[in-house]
């Protein structure tokens, strides 16, 4: 029942691949472990620098065999306008000396930055003979598509609408995300406001299999075998779990966070740009609710992340989850603390049983 043409595409086992979850989730024993167990582990590069990332690419080569690959953000241009980056400091000075964060001098970054960032990143995919890369928050130039193909790189697209889906086919993708709206983690809409893209996965699916030829992948409140066999009857053939897989004992995400998710429930869950800028889906608390009158005044992504980063990086040192982004999808009651090797024999069981069943 696992083979497909996304799993021969893939050349893995089981068309099952861990969300490449950026900021620390994705370490390379989580991305190794994934891969060994016939998965495909993803590398969350969005935040790596290119040594960073040359660095965890070599790493995992030495702990697995199999394919996994690197996803990357396609930079959108923005800009730093004086009066929200002020009105953002305002906001934002309580909480950072509640924290006792520094007023160091904060450097932040331009779009010249990340796209030259972007551009060395694919460089060292190509030089490192990485098999997939997928993309987020874009379509990469049809310049950047030509290169990876011309180098036998597999390259998937993310979409929260049809006409998302629709443009990563026109592209050349050869497969496609579809993000529905239960997912944790920033949303993946870059074709209009992002309110249009908080489609469900299960309406989301059928209606984008519909209108396309290419592989589907569905992302979005999957836990189990459960979700994944919903999700093939819907006619996607493979599925992305990111929530799963950052509770697992792999996952670099921090102890808090973790715990945060067993604990929480499903009502718990909210979107917010508070955080990063971008609309993005964790477990509400303090922050959340302090900037939730502000956010349509808040600097754009990734000017917002940056100026967020110490009060993040502080709270979790100090063991507090109220300023801390939680990142989470709709269903952490079926988040289980497992390893990685558990969770797959648990999610591939399931989904065989319930097919035999059907």
């Amino acid at each position: 029942m696992w083979e497909n043409s996304l799993s021969r595409l893939l050349k893995i086992n089981y068309p099952i691949i861990q969300a490449p979850m950026a900021g620390g989730p994705t370490t390379t024993e989580l991305v190794a472990a994934v891969s060994t167990e016939g998965g495909l582990g993803m590398i969350g590069a969005g935040y790596l620098s290119p040594d960073q990332l040359r660095s965890q690419i070599q790493e995992i080569h030495k702990l697995t065999d199999k394919p996994f690959g690197i996803n990357l953000f396609v930079p959108k241009p923005y800009t730093a306008d004086g009066k929200t980056l002020r009105l953002a400091g305002d906001l934002l000075k309580p909480i950072r000396e509640e924290l006792q964060v520094g007023e160091d001098l904060l450097v932040l970054p331009t779009f010249e930055q990340d796209v030259k960032t972007f551009e060395e990143q694919l460089k060292i995919i190509i030089e490192e003979q990485i098999s997939i890369c997928s993309f987020t928050f874009g379509i990469p130039s049809p310049q950047v598509v030509t290169k990876l193909k011309e180098n036998s790189i597999v390259v998937i697209g993310t979409a929260t609408t049809v006409e998302e889906a629709i443009l990563n086919e026109k592209a050349g993708m050869d497969a496609v995300v579809v993000q529905g709206a239960e997912a944790g983690g920033h949303r993946g809409t870059f074709y209009g406001h992002e309110d249009r893209g908080l489609i469900g996965l299960m309406s989301l699916i059928p209606q984008v299999f519909d209108v396309l030829d290419i592989p589907l992948i569905a992302a979005g409140g999957i836990m189990d075998g459960r979700g994944i066999m919903a999700a093939k009857c819907l006619g996607a053939i493979g599925v992305q779990m990111g929530t799963a897989f950052l509770v697992c004992k792999e996952s670099g995400a921090n102890a808090l966070h973790k715990e945060a998710i067993m604990e929480a429930t499903e009502d718990q869950v909210v979107l917010t740009r508070a955080f990063s800028g971008k609309m993005a889906r964790g477990l509400n608390n303090g922050f959340i609710e302090i900037m939730s009158q502000k956010e349509e005044e808040l600097p754009d992504y990734p000017l917002q992340n940056e100026l967020t980063k110490a009060i993040r990086k502080n709270a979790a040192a100090k063991g507090s989850t109220e300023y801390m982004s939680l990142w989470s999808g709709q269903s952490p009651r079926l988040a289980k603390k497992l390893t990685v090797r558990q969770l797959m024999n648990k999610i591939i069981l399931e989904a065989e049983t319930l097919h035999s069943k059907l």
